[in-house]
């Protein structure tokens, strides 16, 4: 381990050690927002500062094998020595190999919720019907996690499925392993409405965007306009008969968010305005951004048929994730909900990515 790494570990030691100290000091018992964030702070560093310690404790382990091994004349000592420097040089390599992991930068969003919105792209009623597969796909995903579904706002196709779907997904660190599913999804089957049995490639295009909070994004009641309207199921009959449904629009920006899925306008609204939030801090990124395509734009494209992230082939019954190289011969699991092993290897590239930038930076 370097130098360099190995005072970042300490610090991080230092710091622990601090906020332990902290939390028993009778003044931050008694702000609850102190130790909350205190504690989250610790929670952050903990896997890292448990990873050192056993580093350390590794490293005594070889260092004292070692000097055995250079001092000790009795066969049996120096053959147990023996078999401990080889043991403890193959855990330290392990363990450094996992500190590296977990010193690599953090998205800063990857411990947020999401909003997912999903919308059929090229492909007609097809494509709208592919947008609800990928909807019940991510809900199983979301079930197996024991993560929370809460639909925002819903446009349904009289074909089946979805023009549009917004829905937030709640849990533990959902966007670390959802922001990879941004982007054009394609599928290739035969449509429920081909007579003739061909196969047809449609697409349906997945935005993930992370919960942001009024804190983080501020926006000013007078740049808001809010407009109700009767909420409407597929084929425009009216889920009831009041102007519950809510659609605001931040004036500044042009950005707009709608709700007609709550329980009451008051939840629309509220559903509304996350929605609205994560929008907003979206198209903020994009200006801080030097590359001329918006964030939305690269990630998902235009739906067209030859952009794309993944291919689900129905035929073949196969699923294939571009931007790694993966094909796996079993979408009928993957269409269950069991993505995970597409994501951890969606992951593992990213850190693989993020390694490479920092050899390239030292």
């Amino acid at each position: 381990m370097n130098k360099k790494t190995q005072e970042a570990l300490e610090v991080i030691l230092k710091r622990v050690q601090t906020i332990d100290d902290e939390l028993l000091k009778e003044e931050t018992l008694k702000d609850i927002k102190l130790m909350t964030d205190l504690n989250k702070e610790r929670s952050s560093l903990d896997e890292t500062a448990n990873k050192y310690l056993e580093f350390k404790r590794i490293e005594s382990d070889l260092k004292d094998a070692k000097e055995i091994l250079e001092n000790e004349k009795d066969p049996e000592m120096r053959e147990l020595a023996k078999m401990t420097l080889d043991e403890s040089e193959e855990a330290i390599e392990k363990v450094e190999a996992e500190i590296e992991l977990l010193l690599l930068p953090k998205d800063p969003n990857d411990d947020k919720n999401v909003i997912f919105e999903i919308r059929g792209a090229a492909g007609g009623d097809e494509a709208n019907i592919f947008a609800g597969d990928l909807f019940r796909m991510y809900a199983k995903f979301a079930e197996k996690n024991n993560w929370k579904i809460d639909v925002l706002d819903q446009n349904e196709s009289a074909a089946g499925g979805f023009s549009q779907i917004s829905f937030m997904v709640k849990g533990e660190s959902v966007y670390s392993k959802m922001k990879f599913e941004s982007g054009s999804h394609r599928v290739q089957r035969v449509p429920k409405t081909e007579s003739k049995g061909r196969i047809q490639t449609s697409t349906a295009t997945v935005a993930v965007l992370p919960e942001i909070s009024d804190v983080e994004v501020d926006i000013k009641p007078a740049d808001l306009r809010i407009d109700t309207y009767r909420s409407s199921g597929a084929g425009g009959q009216h889920v009831n008969t009041t102007d519950s449904a809510v659609r605001i629009t931040h004036i500044p920006t042009g950005v707009v968010a709608a709700s007609q899925d709550g329980r009451s306008q008051h939840d629309n609204k509220d559903k509304a305005m996350t929605m609205l939030r994560a929008r907003i801090y979206e198209a903020e990124l994009e200006k801080q951004q030097s590359e001329a395509a918006s964030m939305r734009k690269s990630a998902v494209g235009t739906g067209a048929r030859s952009e794309k992230i993944r291919t689900y082939n129905y035929a073949q019954n196969r699923v294939t994730d571009h931007r790694v190289n993966l094909t796996l011969n079993k979408l009928d699991q993957v269409i269950e909900g069991n993505i995970d092993e597409i994501i951890t290897e969606l992951i593992n590239n990213e850190q693989k990515e993020l390694i490479a930038q920092q050899i390239e930076g030292k």
